[in-house]
């Protein structure tokens, strides 16, 4: 790979001939798929992708959510910020428990063209929510490329300011938030973290990185080196992101809300968990990340699941590798609760700026929104 020119995307570029193996059990699961390369998403393909993937993805209910009453939901419209529309969230917590109870603030993956904000809820309810007495909010933000950055992060961020001002009725604990997100969503609750740090926001507790999409530069050995291997590939990566940033792809000064890989001043963030696989796109961008906030003086966990490609505990939940990757993020979770309530934080409360020239942001509601 020396001297090769890799900062840019395309089927053309060198491929390296040597990859990780992928586990054994991920393989199988693949097989079903087919063993071919999977047909990338394109400029030309992606309205049709985006329209079929509306039609097929899980869309449960409120009431699927209730599941005969063990949760309580309810669906919230958020004033949107800088002139945006209204935001949807979708909230959910145990029934009958009225304390303030932790909060996952989490966004859904689809390499922010596809997903939805119900889709991902049950595996977060049965996995966290009851086990470790926790609520979740999950965000519909807008999808690229109807709309571009960085109206899906301020769709987030918007939903953030307004949930954690309104801790009280939501029942939610405010110095007790954890951003979270697989994928796209893991890239985007990467930026909301370097977002409320640079303009003041509500505390967050941790940041809860699931593969995330990080780099829009696709200049890493490991994106080169694993595309079309697995669920992903250089084309479809680039489409996405060309999607989100539209004449801002590639440019030398893109900030970081944007692609939180272009960050060069990591410090002051929340403890951060990462994961990814070895047999990934995303695995060289990540590991970069979590370095990089090493590097800063911050706390990561990181874990590099040998074997694994992108989506691969969705794809094959059963798989020993994939029960050890949900054991791990939960053993996290359950770590970062209990040591906020026993040290509790002595950061400003929900609205309060933590440095001199915080940017003000508007979140009055008109009249009859929540």
């Amino acid at each position: 790979m020396r001297g090769m020119d890799l900062s840019r995307t395309g089927a053309s570029a060198p491929r390296p001939t040597a990859v990780p193996p992928f586990d054994p059990e991920l393989s199988a699961a693949l097989e079903p798929l087919g063993n071919g390369p999977r047909e990338p998403v394109t400029p030309g393909n992606l309205a049709a992708r985006q329209e079929r993937d509306a039609a097929t993805r899980p869309r449960p209910t409120a009431e699927d959510l209730r599941a005969d009453g063990r949760f309580e939901v309810a669906e919230l419209t958020v004033p949107g910020l800088r002139d945006g529309p209204d935001v949807t969230l979708v909230s959910v917590r145990p029934a009958g428990r009225k304390g303030p109870l932790p909060l996952l603030y989490y966004m859904h993956g689809g390499a922010m063209i596809m997903g939805n904000a119900w889709s991902v809820l049950p595996r977060i309810l049965r996995e966290w929510v009851l086990p470790l007495d926790m609520a979740v909010i999950s965000v519909e933000y807008r999808l690229a490329p109807r709309t571009r950055y960085p109206g899906p992060l301020e769709d987030c961020y918007a939903g953030l300011l307004r949930a954690t001002g309104h801790a009280g009725e939501l029942g939610i604990d405010a110095d007790r938030v954890i951003v979270g997100g697989k994928s796209a969503g893991g890239g985007l609750a990467a930026a909301l973290a370097l977002l409320v740090r640079d303009r003041g926001g509500p505390g967050i507790l941790g940041q809860l990185l699931l593969c995330p999409m990080l780099d829009d530069r696709g200049h890493t050995f490991s994106s080169h080196q694993m595309s079309g291997l697995g669920m992903w590939d250089l084309i479809s990566h680039e489409t996405a992101w060309k999607a989100l940033l539209g004449d801002g792809y590639g440019a030398a000064d893109l900030p970081p809300y944007a692609a939180p890989a272009r960050a060069t001043d990591l410090s002051g963030l929340p403890p951060a968990f990462i994961d990814v696989g070895s047999a990934e796109m995303f695995r060289d961008e990540d590991v970069a990340y979590a370095n990089a906030i090493w590097q800063a003086g911050g706390q990561a966990e990181l874990h590099v699941w040998p074997g694994a490609y992108h989506g691969f505990d969705g794809l094959a939940p059963q798989a020993a590798i994939s029960k050890d990757a949900r054991e791990a993020r939960t053993r996290w979770l359950r770590r970062l609760l209990a040591h906020s309530r026993s040290t509790r934080s002595t950061e400003p409360r929900t609205g309060e700026p933590r440095a001199p020239g915080a940017k003000a942001v508007d979140i009055a509601s008109p009249s009859g929104e929540w």
